[in-house]
């Protein structure tokens, strides 16, 4: 145990603190920790911070796994589990240590090449990020360095770290998986939401173990500060837009300055991984000037940094997020929303509110539009261009649909909102969030739309998912609201300037995002413009979500609805519970083969057909939800259920795909390629030669198959006159000999290029490769094997079996009869 009594030197603290790692247990390591951060003084504790973050959250080049907090989960070590939650808690040791290092002004590298692409891009390009986050951080390289660095307070320090923790790869003990919500990490996250963004009352302010009093904010300063301080080469970096001062210039937020940061680290670490395009895009109007600028001063200047590998020239990396990074983003959106909505009702309205509101309260009006709306947008955007055409999607679709959903998360004191809502009418005061919010409805609901129309609908994961965006878009008043939205873009107006269209979106550059507030836009066809031009540019095509080009596009999914219907009730009915309805001889094999049959479920999900007759359901409100949503004209409907259920014929079997005659013959449509691709319909290959030369099936000996062909064809040519003579005859045996010697074992289909059947032969032949089958072997061999048991010999077997075989060849000749003046 290490004590504080003799103020060892930091190499000898860290050292001690490092062999523990390998000598101790968790529990006690942890306990050690705390007595430390308690007893030592923040000189001794500076030099073991860099050293503990690495140890906690891992290094961030993933060579050191550290705590592994995305898979510690509970059940597999409760008392790891509570210890790492204890000591890491917003009032636990580790933030202690954290305010206590930071009462010391005490300063922390991050490198910049662990940050997100864009922003490493531009930042070893000298560009400066509009991101207040980075001002006047940023620490150039020695003289011919290339390596930049963050100069970060502690908590700042910590945030860092603890936000790259989600994009490491994540390990699993080994056999073990758990839910997302279950970890640690996961947990840690929703603790420190709660503390740093409370609903209710304030952030508790952090305390100073050595005073008893609260740990002195950073001091504001001079807006005139130089550039110089970043290093050596202060006219390396430029700014993009006219506005200078890199620091909290109000003093009133420095109140809630690590609700900031806090939400600064998240939003940069988590969503900024947006492509280069997407990136330039969204900078002020002047920036490829201004980066033209810098680039000619850079090369100007005495001395010339070389080029570097990550500039923005050579970006081309693309961020992939995982399931769990969108699970935990889901969380952050959800948290800031029941913040927003915690907003007291006088302070609401920007041009009603007081001016004597806290800071706090500023921060609860503006916090979605400021900090999270833009990069989220992107973000969304991204995951719906590039995440896989699979179930794991239902992890974008929530985060999408907790968004555009913020009055589900009002706190329960608003009765009546609550009362609405159960009753899935949206309340007209969230028009105006709509409104400011319009391409989160509009263009990610079709880009969602493509998207379902490329999945297969009959899948219950991917019914689920259309199901769940029909029924939140569907909600009372929300599709008027949206077209009340696309109505005021729409509206005719003058030309907006470009500033304008930036104010929902940046500030100025200011150190903090309340200091740099500006008045609200008050019209509303203005604000609306606004909003789509700074996220799309004014260069954008808008497809109107009520227009003639996405109706289209929805009736396309009411027939694929329909379609995936029909399909889900035809695998239905080859569940086991439909078993009861066949024949007792198919049982044995006596029913004519289909060798080319439809599906048959074979892939279905593990779940079942049990949730087959789920999805129909699913299937069946989601074209509901759609007809309400869109006002589609029943008689529309109608007409393409009627077309779906046209599409089966009599044994519920799907036809050919979806094809129109050309000169050229049939072209398959849209619709066939999207039923040929997702299995819903087929063209039916058939073998149309000579039945005993078709391909061996994985389910015959291929021995048996050429060794009875080469009997067939002995016995054919040695016995072609006599079976000729017994077909010719017009007795009752004449018919017995054409109906098995002549006619064709299988029933021909017909197909795209011809609706003729295959002429039956007029040969006589005797065909013996259906012996070959391992399932004719199978019957036959307990059928010799049950004999004895009923005191049957060998010989008896064989003559019940000819006896068998002449009474099927009978029935079968007689049913042949019956069928043939129906088939004239």
């Amino acid at each position: 145990m290490i004590v504080a009594g003799g103020s060892p030197q930091p190499s000898f603290l860290l050292g001690s603190l490092k062999a523990d790692c390998v000598t101790k247990p968790f529990l006690q390591r942890c306990q050690d920790l705390v007595r430390v951060i308690e007893d030592f003084p923040a000189k001794e504790l500076h030099a073991i911070f860099p050293w503990l973050i690495e140890t906690v959250f891992g290094s961030l080049d993933g060579s050191i796994l550290g705590w592994n907090l995305r898979g510690l989960h509970e059940r597999i070590n409760p008392l790891e589990f509570h210890t790492a939650l204890e000591f890491l808690d917003p009032s636990g040791a580790m933030m202690k240590l954290v305010y206590k290092l930071q009462a010391e002004e005490y300063k922390y590298d991050f490198p910049v090449s662990f940050l997100p692409s864009p922003v490493r891009a531009s930042i070893q390009e000298r560009v400066l990020p509009e991101c207040p986050l980075y001002h006047n951080k940023i620490q150039f390289p020695a003289s011919g360095g290339i390596s930049f660095n963050l100069a970060l307070n502690s908590f700042e320090y910590f945030m860092f770290h603890f936000a790259f923790c989600l994009l490491k790869q994540r390990s699993f003990p080994q056999g073990h998986y758990f839910s997302t919500a279950d970890s640690a990490y996961y947990i840690l996250v929703d603790k420190y939401l709660k503390w740093f963004l409370p609903a209710e009352g304030n952030v508790p302010p952090p305390h100073s173990p050595n005073t008893g009093g609260t740990v002195p904010l950073p001091a504001p300063r001079s807006p005139s500060i130089s550039f110089a301080s970043y290093g050596s080469h202060p006219s390396l970096l430029k700014r993009h837009i006219s506005h200078q001062h890199l620091v909290n210039a109000d003093p009133a937020a420095q109140e809630i300055w690590r609700t900031e940061t806090l939400l600064q680290v998240f939003v940069e670490i988590w969503l900024h991984h947006y492509s280069l395009e997407m990136y330039q895009k969204m900078q002020s109007p002047n920036a490829k000037l201004e980066a033209l600028h810098n680039r000619l001063s850079v090369s100007s200047a005495t001395h010339v940094y070389p080029a570097l590998p990550g500039s923005l020239h050579s970006y081309q990396e693309l961020f992939q997020p995982t399931e769990e990074h969108v699970l935990v983003v889901r969380l952050l959106v959800k948290h800031l929303h029941t913040f927003s909505n915690s907003l007291r009702p006088e302070q609401v309205s920007p041009s009603t509110h007081s001016h004597t509101a806290s800071p706090l309260e500023e921060l609860k009006r503006v916090v979605v539009p400021r900090f999270i709306q833009q990069k989220l947008y992107i973000f969304l955007q991204h995951c719906f261009g590039h995440w896989p055409l699979d179930a794991s999607f239902r992890a974008v679709l929530e985060m999408w649909l907790s968004y555009v959903q913020p009055w589900r998360y009002v706190l329960e004191r608003s009765s009546p909102v609550s009362g609405e809502m159960q009753n899935r009418n949206v309340p007209e005061k969230w028009s105006t969030f709509v409104q400011e919010n319009l391409l989160f409805y509009t263009k990610l609901f079709l880009r969602f739309l493509n998207r379902a129309l490329r999945s297969d609908l009959v899948n219950p994961k991917n019914a689920l998912m259309v199901f769940r965006a029909a029924k939140v878009f569907s909600q009372q008043n929300l599709p008027e609201m949206i077209q009340n939205g696309e109505q005021l873009f729409l509206k005719p107006e003058h030309v907006i300037p470009h500033r304008q269209h930036r104010l929902l979106l940046t500030p100025n550059l200011g150190g903090s995002f309340l200091s740099s507030w500006q008045p609200p836009i008050t019209d509303t066809s203005l604000k609306v413009k606004s909003h789509v031009f700074s996220l799309e540019g004014q260069d954008c095509h808008y497809m109107q979500m009520f227009g003639t080009e996405a109706r289209n596009l929805v009736l396309r999914l009411a027939q694929m609805i329909s379609q995936a219907k029909q399909t889900a009730k035809s695998i239905s009915n080859h569940s086991p519970d439909s078993s009861a309805n066949q024949s007792f001889l198919s049982w044995f094999g006596l029913g004519s083969p289909d060798f080319n049959g439809s599906y048959n479920g074979g892939d279905l999900d593990e779940a079942g057909y049990d949730t087959i007759r789920k999805t129909d359901e699913h299937l069946e409100k989601a074209l509901d939800y759609i007809c309400q949503i869109f006002r589609l004209n029943p008689t529309q409907l109608g007409q393409l259920t009627a077309n779906c259920d046209s599409s089966q014929d009599e044994n519920g079997k799907n036809k050919l795909p979806d094809c129109i005659q050309s000169e050229d013959g049939l072209v398959l449509t849209s619709l066939g390629r999207y039923q040929i691709i997702n299995g819903l319909r087929k063209f039916e290959v058939e073998y149309r030669g000579d039945p005993e030369l078709q391909p061996i099936r994985s389910y015959e000996n291929a021995m048996l198959v050429r060794y009875l062909f080469r009997l067939s064809s002995v016995l054919n040519e040695r016995f072609a006159e006599s079976m000729g003579t017994l077909c010719a005859r017009e007795d009752f045996l004449g018919k017995v000999c054409r109906c098995h010697l002549t006619s064709c074992s299988r029933k021909g289909k017909k197909s795209p290029i011809t609706s003729i059947c295959p002429s039956e032969p007029t040969t006589p032949r005797i065909r013996l490769r259906f012996l070959a089958s391992y399932r004719t072997l199978t019957l036959l061999f307990m059928f010799y094997i049950l004999g004895p048991l009923l005191s049957l010999g060998p010989l008896s077997c064989t003559f019940l079996l000819l006896i068998g075989c002449m009474f099927y060849a009978t029935v079968q000749t007689l049913l042949s009869e019956e069928r043939k003046p129906h088939n004239d």
